[in-house]
């Protein structure tokens, strides 16, 4: 499961990279536009994957020492 989340941050990342860079959403052109119902379905899903990122910041406690 992490590594789908990670492996989805990295897609969104890569492609806010080329948007600031290049002005350029693969995202939306692969998927007709931002305002496609895919390209928002996967823009919801990664923005979900890195909500749940978020509790890699937090190491689980019942880990073995």
């Amino acid at each position: 499961m992490r590594y789908a989340v990670l492996i989805l941050i990295i897609i969104g990342a890569l492609n806010w990279g080329l948007i600031g860079f290049f002005g350029f959403d693969l995202v939306a052109s692969i998927f007709g536009g931002q305002l496609s119902l895919i390209s928002r379905i996967i823009f919801a899903i990664v923005g979900v994957a890195g909500i749940y990122a978020i509790s890699f910041l937090f190491p689980s406690k019942t880990a073995t020492e």
